[in-house]
């Protein structure tokens, strides 16, 4: 029996290739994530920079405790099963009245996982609207395997490569509207991208990029993955921790090394390097 998703979301999941929204904790609690990672970005600028926020679930402990929340893990497991690893996750910011955008793209692009058996939680923090930004996904384009993407580079692209499928028909966008607590779970090939906020209010998001079942294998860079659940008996990946405390030195190391891999792995082939 599915322990959060309903049978609907799940067939939505598998035949749109997303589902959303779906309830992993109250406001109150969102509110005080959100209050703690702003504290800690208080505390640590240069960490949780603009230009620094792939991967933090391994330095800060307020944004661990969300990528091992036990509801999400529960909605997960209910798409990919009982054994769950943790590739990463991303700190999706958007200030109010900003440029910043993303194009429309997969995440199995430039990942270098497969098979392509894996999902991406994204949790808002705030309220997320059309008008503040929100994740826009394609119905159903999770079906017809990878799509050309084009490097661009742009200057407000959020992406690493600017990477844009072209010729997406914007008429069939599904708009992800999500109150704070919520999140929205999307399969590896959904095409999704979202726009600038132009809204008086920043737009905070975490994307947990991406629970996957241990039969997933990088076929560019190393295996370093978080064991979230089971997964008993597992072999061929490097285990990364949790940290014990914000910002501790192992932490921080072992955070520095997952990005170095993401460097790697995402700008395999590329003409050029962001710095981040």
């Amino acid at each position: 029996m599915p322990r959060v998703l309903t049978s609907d979301q799940i067939e939505c999941f598998h035949e749109l290739g997303y589902c959303s929204p779906v309830d992993v904790m109250s406001e109150d609690e969102a509110q005080s994530f959100k209050l703690r990672i702003e504290a800690a970005e208080a505390a640590h600028p240069e960490a949780l920079s603009a230009t620094n926020r792939n991967n933090p679930h391994l330095a800060f402990k307020c944004i661990d405790e969300i990528a091992h929340h036990p509801v999400i893990i529960d909605a997960v497991s209910d798409l990919i099963g009982p054994d769950i690893l943790l590739w990463g996750s991303v700190l999706f910011f958007k200030e109010p009245q900003s440029a910043g955008f993303v194009s429309w793209h997969q995440d199995a692009t430039y990942m270098g996982i497969e098979p392509h058996s894996f999902v991406t939680p994204w949790l808002a923090l705030t309220p997320s609207n059309t008008a503040l930004g929100c994740v826009k996904v394609i119905p159903g384009s999770h079906k017809h395997g990878i799509l050309k993407h084009q490097d661009t580079f742009g200057e407000d692209n959020i992406l690493t490569r600017g990477q844009a499928i072209q010729d997406i028909d914007e008429n069939t966008a599904v708009d992800l509207v999500l109150r704070p607590g919520q999140i929205s779970l999307h399969h590896a090939r959904t095409v999704h991208g979202s726009l600038p906020n132009r809204g008086k209010q920043r737009r905070l998001g975490v994307a947990l990029q991406c629970y996957m079942r241990p039969d997933c294998r990088q076929v560019i860079g190393e295996n370093l993955v978080q064991v979230v659940r089971g997964c008993s008996g597992l072999s061929g990946y490097s285990i990364l921790g949790r940290p014990a405390k914000e910002m501790d030195s192992a932490a921080v190391s072992e955070r520095a090394s997952a990005n170095q891999n993401w460097t790697k792995i995402l700008y395999h082939g590329a003409p050029q390097v962001r710095p981040y």
